[in-house]
């Protein structure tokens, strides 16, 4: 049975939406999605990530003993440099995504929610003979992001994981309210999610299914590093990058703003000139509504599929941008 994390308190404010599905326990919006885009876009404000799970290892192999187990190449990761990275099956799909950072003592990742129990019970059954401590740190640490830009200040001993997208804090978890007090506005996680689309970041749970390889995604290069090896699945990592032929490829659509509601996880994408009944060539992953773009989305298609074809997203007229070349 999956443990979920501690529902927000930032819920209880006036305003708050609660989301639904996979980002159940923290607020969608607070009244004003567009308004909270654009703070974010202009470096402002903050997102209440608290319903993800927070993970730590320590001990003096850590870094050597994550090396072989991650896709990434951490074995000499300086203190306080980000990275992120992917645990494969043996066949090399993607099973957990961890987005880390060491602090010169302990790594903190974060990671989707309702994954934490199967990672942890992966990684304890994996230490054998090695110096680490795994530990579930969910309950007492919320993780916070700032955007890009952000002036906010950062509490004392808050461990910090910084990239070009902006900032997430491992924050006391008895600290998230006072904290969000002091350096609102609060943005909640469909304009998260709505900038992330603008960006080609895939997510785990929405961009994969049970079958992804990181090829199909982008995700070789800032997840998976290609100069390494030593780790389940990449031997399958290693065959498609030499062939450079993965079975799909992810690609960024502009969809009908004409269109009331959004082609919600899973909507078959057609060609558009074989119309709705026409063979399903891939599938949208997340859609989302954007401040200056309007309705956007990422979806996974057949690799052989044209990259100046017209699409449809269920009924709904898409035109495609490439994110991974075919």
């Amino acid at each position: 049975m999956l443990r979920h994390s501690p529902t927000s308190p930032l819920l209880s404010l006036s305003g708050a939406v609660p989301a639904e599905g996979r980002d159940e326990g923290v607020a969608a919006h607070y009244g004003d999605l567009f308004r909270e885009q654009r703070a974010l876009a202009d470096g402002k404000g903050l997102v209440d990530l608290s319903h993800r799970g927070v993970i730590t290892v320590s001990g003096d192999d850590r870094l050597s003993w994550l090396h072989l187990l991650l896709t990434q190449h951490v074995s000499e990761l300086p203190a306080g440099q980000a990275t992120e990275a992917l645990i494969l099956s043996a066949h090399g799909h993607i099973e957990h995504a961890l987005y880390l950072v060491d602090d010169g003592e302990t790594v903190w990742a974060h990671v989707e929610p309702g994954t934490r129990e199967a990672l942890i019970g992966y990684l304890e059954s994996m230490k054998f003979f090695y110096r680490v401590e795994v530990a579930d740190r969910t309950d007492d640490v919320a993780v916070v992001h700032l955007p890009a830009g952000s002036i906010a200040e950062v509490p004392k001993g808050v461990v910090v994981r910084e990239t070009s997208h902006g900032r997430d804090l491992f924050l006391p978890r008895a600290d998230l309210e006072a904290y969000a007090a002091d350096h609102g506005p609060l943005a909640g996680i469909w304009a998260y999610e709505a900038l992330r689309v603008e960006a080609h970041r895939p997510r785990l749970g929405c961009e994969t299914d049970h079958r992804t390889i990181p090829h199909e995604l982008g995700w070789i290069g800032s997840a998976v590093h290609l100069q390494k090896g030593c780790y389940r699945g990449q031997e399958t990592v290693a065959r498609v990058h030499n062939l450079g032929k993965p079975p799909r490829r992810l690609v960024f659509l502009h969809l009908d703003g004409s269109d009331v509601h959004l082609p919600p996880h899973g909507t078959p994408i057609r060609l558009a000139s074989d119309g709705a009944e026409g063979r399903q060539l891939g599938f949208i992953t997340t859609s989302v509504r954007h401040h200056e773009l309007g309705p956007i989305a990422l979806a996974l298609v057949k690799r052989n599929v044209p990259v100046d074809a017209r699409l449809l997203a269920g009924d709904t007229a898409a035109a495609q941008e490439t994110v991974v070349e075919p």
